[in-house]
C-alpha cells in the first residue's frame, strides 16, 4: 500500500513525550503514559512517542532478567490497548518482550486496540553507566522480521494471535516512518541512514538518556545531523527524571526537520508528565530530499519490509487547516536551542534530582552537616534550588507538587497549605548543623551560621570535643597511650587517626540528628543525610572512609571543584545570596589538626597537588583511558612550558599512587548523582580493582627513565616536586 499524495500539502501534528517514570512503578508508569497519550490526542495529535521502556521503567537494572517485570509490562500494555486514550491515535511505547526465550528492548506500535509492529532493540548501550547487554540481547536480523505469538492476555484485547516482531517500517495511506532506539543515534552507521534512503519520512527515537555536565551539545548536533542530509522527521522522546538509580535523565525531548530544530522540551522539570509537539508539512521533506545524488543512493537502496496500515497521520486537505495551525507550520523556520550553563545545569539538575528522591521515599526531609566550607555550601544551596523549583511550580498550581510539598512538610491532609517562599519551605525540610571541635575556626561557624539563616534552613550548633575526647582517653585506657596531634609530638600514624576520629564521629552525629530532629520538632519519620564529597576528592581518595561523605545520597559527588565554584559564584548573583562570596574567598580546609602560628591546614596542600590538577588527571584516566606512562607523556606535551620533565613525573606518580593506595575507599562512596565523564564511582561507571601494586614499579620505572632524558622546555625550571611515592 505505497502513500500517495492527493492534495497540496499534508500536515502533520507530532507529540512527543517526557515521562517521569519510577523503575517498576507499573500502576504510577500507567498512569503518566495514559496521561501523555490524552494530552496529545486532545491537541490533535495523530502520533504520540514515550521515552525508552517507559511501561517498567528504565532503571530496573537486574530485574528486568525477571519474568515478573515482563509479565507486568504486558499487563500494563493490555490496560493502554483497551483504554479510550488509545484509539484514534498512533503510540509508539517502550517496554521489554521476550521473543523465543531471548529478552529484546521493545518499542511496541499500536493503533485501535491493535499491536501493528514489535521493534527490537539493535545496538544497545553498554559503556559507562549503561549495561544493557547484561540483560538485554540485541536484534541482529537487519532488515529482517520474524512472527510473535502474543500472549493470551492481549490476545483477548487486540484479537491478534501474532504480530510483525524485527526491522521493518510502517507505512500509512500518507507516509512511511520508523524507529531508531536510543543508542541506535549515537551509532556511526545509524538505521535512520538506510530508513531514511528508502523512504521513510519520520523517524521516532525513544531514549533513556542521562545528564552530565555539557553532555546535550553533542545530543543536539547528532539529532539535527540525522536529518541535515537526509532530509525527514526526527522526533526525539526521553525519560525525564530520576527513577531510583545516580542517574538524573534529563528529558529535552526534541522535533528536528531536515536538520533544523523547531521544537524542544525542558531539560529539568518537576513535572511528571511533559508533552511537546510541532505542525509539519511533508513537502517540506520531500522537497529537501529532491536532491540528484540523494536519489540516486536511494534508487539502490535495500528494502525494508513495510507494515501496511489503513490511516493517514495527516488531518486532511490543506484548507481543512486552520488559521491557528498555519501559522505554527515549521516551514522554514527553527528555535534557538535552550542550552543552560555548567552552574544552571548544577543548579537544575541534582535540584530535580534531589525532590525526586524526598518525594518517593517518602521521608520528611534533609540532613547535612555545614562545615563552612564550599562543598557543604554547595550542596546546601542545591537544596535550596529545590525549594525555589517547588515554590515555582506550587505558584503554578502544580497540584502533584504542591500534594508532596504537604506530605514533606508534615501538613494534615485536609491542609490547604501551598509553599510559596523558598526560605519558609526549606525551614520545613531541610536541617544543618555545624559540628566544632577545638580545631575549628570562628570563621567557618560564623559563615554556616550565616548560609543557614539566607536559605532558611532549620540550624543548630554544637562542640563535639567531649565526645572526641572520650574517645581518645578509651583508647588511652586500653593501650596505656594517648595519642597526640604531629603539632604536638605526635607521628603521622597519631596525626591521621585523631583527624579520622572527628569526622567519623560527626557521621554518627549527623545520622542521629537526622532521626531524631523531626521528632525534636513535634514531627513524625526521619531525614535523608546528604554527603558533599566532590568528584576530584574522591578520585584522589582525600576523604575518610565512613566520615562525612558516607551518607544516604551526594548531590555534588559527580561534580568537580572548579565546577561547583563557578556555581557558587552563579548562585550568589541569581539566588541573590551575598553570603556565598565568603566561601569563594576561603581557602578549602578540613580544620582537623590544630591551627599554630606557622600552620593552617588547606586541602591543596595535603593533596599534594590542585584541585585544577585533579581534574585534568581524572579525564585523562578515565575519558582518555590513559594509564600511568600515557598521562606522563601527554603531559609533556600540554604541561611542558611551565613544568620540566621531572616535575610532571613526579605529579603523575603522586596522583596514581594516591589513587589507587586509596581505590577501596570507592567501594562505600556514597550514591552520587553522575554530572561528570571522569567520575570514580565504583558502582558500575568505573570498573577497577581496589587492591592495587600502588607503586606500579613498572609503569613507574619507564615514567622515571623517559623523564631523565627528555629535555627541559619550561620557561621558569625549578626545582623538582619533592612529593615522593615511597
Amino acid at each position: 500500500m505505497p502513500f500517495t499524495s492527493d492534495q497540496l500539502s499534508e500536515i502533520y501534528y507530532l507529540w512527543f513525550s517526557s515521562l517521569n517514570q519510577w523503575a517498576l512503578d507499573f500502576q504510577g508508569n500507567l498512569e503518566r503514559i495514559l496521561a501523555s497519550i490524552a494530552i496529545a490526542k486532545e491537541r490533535g495529535a495523530t502520533l504520540r512517542v514515550g521515552p525508552e521502556l517507559e511501561i517498567p521503567g528504565y532503571g530496573c537494572l537486574d530485574h528486568f532478567l525477571e519474568g515478573d517485570t515482563v509479565l507486568h509490562s504486558w499487563e500494563v500494555l493490555a490496560k493502554i490497548l483497551v483504554s479510550d486514550e488509545a484509539m484514534g491515535i498512533v503510540c509508539d511505547i517502550g517496554m521489554p518482550i521476550v521473543h523465543k526465550n531471548v529478552i529484546y528492548n521493545c518499542r511496541v506500535i499500536i493503533h485501535d486496540r491493535r499491536i501493528l509492529l514489535i521493534r527490537p532493540k539493535m545496538w544497545l548501550a553498554n559503556d559507562g553507566n549503561y549495561r544493557e547487554l547484561r540483560y538485554f540481547t540485541p536484534w541482529m536480523k537487519h532488515r529482517q522480521w520474524e512472527e510473535h505469538y502474543l500472549p493470551r492476555i492481549i490476545q483477548a484485547v487486540t484479537k491478534q494471535t501474532k504480530v510483525p516482531f524485527g526491522d521493518a517500517v510502517i507505512s500509512t495511506l500518507d507516509t512511511c516512518f520508523g524507529v531508531e532506539l536510543c543508542e541506535e543515534l549515537f551509532t556511526p552507521a545509524s538505521p535512520h541512514i538506510l530508513m531514511g534512503l528508502d523512504g521513510v519520512e519520520i523517524f521516532t527515537n525513544s531514549s533513556g538518556s542521562h545528564h552530565e555536565l555539557r553532555k546535550l551539545y553533542t545530543r543536539v548536533e547528532l539529532i539535527k545531523e540525522a536529518t541535515l542530509k537526509l532530509g525527514g522527521i526526527y522526533l526525539y522522546a526521553n525519560q525525564q527524571g530520576c527513577d531510583g538509580d545516580r542517574l538524573y535523565y534529563d528529558g529535552c525531548a526534541m522535533i528536528a526537520v531536515n536538520g533544523r530544530i523547531i521544537a524542544q522540551g525542558s531539560q529539568f522539570s518537576l513535572n511528571d508528565v511533559e508533552v511537546v509537539s510541532a505542525t509539519i508539512d511533508i513537502e517540506d521533506v520531500r522537497a529537501h530530499r529532491a536532491k540528484s545524488s540523494r536519489s540516486m543512493q536511494a534508487a539502490s537502496a535495500e528494502r525494508y519490509h513495510r507494515i501496511e496500515v489503513p490511516f493517514a497521520l495527516s488531518r486532511g486537505k490543506f484548507d481543512d487547516i486552520t488559521g491557528e495551525d498555519s501559522a505554527s507550520l515549521s516551514g522554514n523556520n527553527s528555535i534557538d536551542v535552550r542550552f543552560h550553563s555548567p552552574e544552571e545545569e548544577i543548579a537544575l539538575g541534582p535540584a530535580c534530582w534531589l525532590w525526586d528522591y524526598l518525594r518517593r521515599s517518602r521521608t520528611q526531609g534533609y540532613f547535612v552537616p555545614l562545615s563552612g566550607g564550599i562543598d557543604s555550601c554547595a550542596t546546601a544551596v542545591i537544596v535550596y534550588s529545590m525549594s525555589r523549583l517547588v515554590t515555582e511550580a506550587a505558584k503554578r498550581g502544580d497540584q502533584m507538587v504542591i500534594a508532596d510539598a504537604r506530605r514533606i512538610a508534615g501538613e494534615p491532609e485536609d491542609s490547604t497549605y501551598i509553599p510559596i517562599d523558598p526560605r519558609e519551605f526549606t525551614g520545613r525540610i531541610f536541617h544543618t548543623c555545624y559540628m566544632g571541635t577545638e580545631n575549628s575556626s570562628a570563621e567557618t561557624r560564623k559563615r554556616a551560621k550565616q548560609l543557614s539563616f539566607a536559605i532558611g534552613s532549620y540550624h543548630t550548633d554544637l562542640n563535639m570535643d567531649s565526645v572526641v575526647t572520650a574517645v581518645r582517653n578509651l583508647f588511652g585506657f586500653v593501650t596505656g597511650i594517648r595519642p597526640q596531634f604531629r603539632s604536638h609530638g605526635g607521628t603521622n600514624a597519631e596525626n591521621l587517626a585523631l583527624q579520622n576520629i572527628q569526622a567519623r564521629l560527626r557521621m554518627v552525629l549527623a545520622y542521629m540528628f537526622a532521626q531524631l530532629l523531626p521528632f525534636v520538632r513535634g514531627r513524625s519519620g526521619g531525614l535523608l543525610v546528604l554527603g558533599s564529597a566532590n568528584v576530584d576528592e574522591s578520585l584522589r581518595g582525600y576523604l575518610t572512609k565512613y566520615d562525612c561523605s558516607s551518607a544516604d545520597i551526594n548531590p555534588i559527588g559527580g561534580i568537580s571543584k572548579t565546577d561547583l565554584k563557578k556555581f557558587i559564584a552563579y548562585a550568589e548573583r541569581a539566588f541573590d545570596l551575598p553570603i556565598l562570596a565568603s566561601f569563594l574567598d576561603a581557602v578549602p580546609t578540613a580544620e582537623l589538626e590544630p591551627m599554630t602560628e606557622n600552620y593552617v591546614q588547606s586541602d591543596e596542600a595535603d593533596m599534594g597537588m590542585t584541585y585544577d590538577e585533579l581534574s585534568v588527571f581524572g579525564r585523562l584516566r578515565k575519558v582518555q583511558k590513559y594509564g600511568p606512562y600515557s598521562t606522563f607523556t601527554k603531559l609533556v606535551h600540554e604541561w611542558g612550558s611551565f613544568l620540566s620533565p621531572l616535575q610532571i613525573a613526579e605529579k603523575v606518580k603522586l596522583f596514581y599512587f594516591e589513587h589507587a593506595r586509596n581505590r577501596h575507599k570507592m567501594t562505600t562512596l556514597t550514591p552520587a548523582y553522575h554530572a561528570e565523564s571522569y567520575s570514580p564511582d565504583d558502582n558500575r561507571f568505573d570498573l577497577r580493582p581496589f587492591l592495587y601494586p600502588s607503586r606500579f614499579p613498572w609503569q613507574f620505572k619507564k615514567i622515571d627513565e623517559v623523564a631523565a632524558v627528555l629535555p627541559d622546555r619550561s620557561i621558569q625550571s625549578g626545582s623538582v616536586d619533592k612529593a615522593k611515592t615511597e
